[in-house]
């Protein structure tokens, strides 16, 4: 992992978190961490849960956050995500958001991937 990588994560998710409670969501927890994965930043948004995914893109890198969500990231990401439910039990709705950063802003991308795909 390249020098200040580790720290620019901390930081985006800082930011993204701060950003997604201006927008009224409530944080829940931070780096949630299973044998599968972790889930950066997990939420409520009114009656849902919501399980955010943090993309820093730096200058000149191709693509946008959402897409280096691939489906072996979305895969992690999922199972955590049941881990976490049954730690956790919620009986409402639940989302799977991705929040990017780039050099021209953020970007809330809400309902990003089902989690039904696995």
């Amino acid at each position: 992992m390249p020098e200040g990588t580790y720290e620019k994560g901390l930081a985006g998710e800082s930011r993204a978190a701060d950003y997604l409670q201006m927008r009224g969501m409530v944080l829940l927890q931070r780096r949630y961490r299973s044998p599968f994965g972790e889930i950066d930043l997990i939420l409520r948004d009114g009656d849902t849960l919501v399980m955010a995914e943090v993309k820093a893109r730096g200058r000149g890198r191709e693509g946008s956050g959402l897409l280096s969500v691939g489906p072996v990231k979305r895969g992690k990401i999922i199972r955590t995500a049941r881990l976490y439910l049954a730690e956790h039990p919620w009986d409402g709705p639940v989302r799977f958001d991705v929040v990017e950063f780039t050099a021209d802003g953020i970007r809330h991308i809400a309902d990003a991937f089902p989690g039904s795909e696995y």
